[in-house]
This record gives C-alpha cells, sequence and structure tokens, in this order.
C-alpha cells in the first residue's frame, strides 16, 4: 500500500478522518475533497475545500489518476449517483462506495453480508417511497450490481460510527448527553432498546477497516460490513456514559421516548427500522479481507472516552 494515491471524497468528517489517519500510518499520499476548514500537518495528507458535485468533480479529475477512490458522499436519489459513479470509477484502480448497515432488515442474527436486505422485504409502502438513507444507500448498491458494467467497486455497510463529531445514543446524539448531564437532567431511552446489541463502532476502528479494504483484488464487486464485532448492547453502552461522566437515565415506553425525541418525530425510520432492530455483527467476511483480528480494535468504551476529551478540550 505504501505510496499509493488515495483520494476522499467527502473526507473531512467522521469516518473520512480516521481513514485518512490510517492510509497516512501506511504511507500513502491522501488527497480529501471536503467542506471543512482543515490545515493539513502532514506532507502527505492535501485537503482541498470545494463542493462535490459532478461538474466540480470533473473539473478536479480532469488530470489526476488516483490508485484509490473511497466516495463518503450520501446520494439521496441513485439517478443523482449514476453519473458521478461513472466519473470515479474511470479514474482509479479501486472505488468504494459508501453504503450501511441500515441496508439490513431484522431477519438474521447475527448479521452476515447475505442477511436480506429491508428494502427487499419490507413492505411498508411509505418506507420505499419516502425514506432517503437505507432505501437510497440500497438502491445505489442495485445500481452497482446490476446496471453500471464496472466491476472496479467495492461497497462498505458501516455501522454507526462515532467520533467527537457525532456520538450516538439509540436517537440521542452524545453532545446531548453531555450537555443534559452537565445540566442535571435524566435522559430518556427506549426500553424496547434496551437489550438489543447497538450497530456501534469507533469511528477509528472503522477508518481502519474501511483502508485495509482497499487494493485487494478480492475485495472487488463485494460488500463488507464495517465492525469490529463488539455487540455492546444499548443498556450496556448506557452504563458506559454513567460510568465515564456521571449520566443518568430512565428506560421508558416507546411512545413516551418518540414524544421527547425530536430526531425520532422528523424520521420515525431511523428507531422503527433501525434502533429497534438487534444488531448483532458477524464480522469474519472483514476480518478475512483486511488480516485485522480483534485485538487490533479499541474497545468502545476506550474510544467514547477518547472522544468525550476531545470535545471537553475544545470547550476548554
Amino acid at each position: 500500500m505504501k505510496n499509493k494515491n488515495v483520494l476522499l471524497i467527502g473526507g473531512g468528517g467522521t469516518l473520512g478522518t480516521y481513514t485518512a489517519q490510517e492510509l497516512l500510518r501506511k504511507g500513502c499520499f491522501v488527497d480529501v475533497i471536503c467542506l471543512e476548514d482543515k490545515v493539513s500537518d502532514n506532507t502527505n495528507l492535501c485537503f482541498h475545500k470545494v463542493n462535490a458535485d459532478l461538474e466540480t468533480l470533473k473539473a478536479f479529475l480532469k488530470d489526476r489518476y488516483y490508485d484509490g477512490i473511497v466516495n463518503f458522499i450520501h446520494y439521496l436519489d441513485v439517478e443523482d449517483y449514476k453519473p458521478v459513479h461513472r466519473l470515479l470509477s474511470a479514474k482509479t484502480e479501486h472505488l468504494i462506495f459508501l453504503s450501511s448497515y441500515r441496508v439490513y432488515a431484522d431477519l438474521q442474527h447475527p448479521i452476515t453480508e447475505e442477511a436480506p436486505l429491508l428494502l427487499d422485504v419490507l413492505e411498508d409502502k411509505l418506507f420505499h417511497e419516502t425514506e432517503k438513507y437505507a432505501a437510497s444507500k440500497t438502491r445505489c448498491e442495485w445500481f452497482l450490481r446490476e446496471e453500471s458494467g464496472t466491476d472496479n467497486w467495492t461497497v462498505v455497510r458501516p455501522v454507526i460510527s462515532f467520533s467527537e463529531n457525532r456520538l450516538d445514543l439509540v436517537c440521542r446524539s452524545g453532545h446531548d448527553v453531555l450537555r443534559m448531564t452537565e445540566n442535571g437532567q435524566t435522559i430518556l431511552l427506549p426500553e424496547k432498546a434496551r437489550n438489543l446489541t447497538a450497530g456501534l463502532e469507533w469511528a477509528g476502528n472503522s477508518g481502519k477497516l474501511i483502508a485495509n479494504l482497499l487494493f485487494k483484488k478480492e475485495t472487488l464487486r463485494e460488500a463488507y460490513t464495517v465492525s469490529g464485532a463488539q455487540n455492546l448492547t444499548w443498556d450496556e453502552v448506557a452504563d458506559i456514559y454513567t460510568d465515564l461522566i456521571g449520566a443518568k437515565f430512565q428506560w421508558v415506553d416507546t411512545d413516551k421516548y418518540i414524544e421527547n425525541e425530536p430526531k425520532v418525530r422528523s424520521d420515525p425510520f431511523i428507531l422503527k427500522y433501525d434502533r429497534l432492530f438487534d444488531r448483532k455483527i458477524d464480522n469474519s467476511k472483514i476480518l478475512k479481507a483486511t488480516g485485522l483480528k480483534a485485538s487490533d480494535f479499541v474497545p468502545i468504551r476506550d474510544g467514547i472516552k477518547t472522544e468525550i476529551e476531545k470535545i471537553k478540550n475544545k470547550v476548554c
């Protein structure tokens, strides 16, 4: 992997930051297209603050070619993604497309990459017509396999990957957990999710997994769930916050939770068709492909502690 040139599109956020770190550690040269104001302290890392729309990407890539490209952008409509894919696939040996673990239905435990997809089995008409995350990701995956006519891509399906930019506790933002704890407030969580496996991973582990999928021929035209498979329950995750910062939680019925959770009221699918699913992961496929093992991953507790400390240091 040393001296490979890699482009991360939309790579200034949670997953991109840690993917870049792993690539740099392996000796790659990394370009990052992002909207964040970032300054590089590494000669092998360069940030480009531009939009990642089709025309801008055409101009950016006109005289460039990369050994690998990882595209972190989410496309609400598969029709918007199709021309982007055709452009990117012609400009690299290996293209990674960011899907999500939320494409999986709640029918196989633990989840493997062959588990049924939600869009294939769900009869909820409203979900099919209006959901813009899991459904959109699935349609893009269908395009890659059935219509794109290309073979140099890999699909990654990360679980929730947390960093200082986002800390998730069921549907509650970890930043809210910090604020509410400081104010002495009790945080409501849904009882139905309490003993379900949380689809949760530290972004440092996720970025390591994604980076190590690059440049392997056996990963082409394959999909991988990105998870260290520590498989904690939401109750266990809540206990970590209690231990680290003294957070207080009350497990309540679903209706009461929804009443008090704005994110669910604006996007009911995120609770109904994800957080109330059991997300226990079998990650044997990605471990085989990357050569990583369980001991290579930072424990969830340590990841949460690291990101909380970053947030507190910025406030100070």
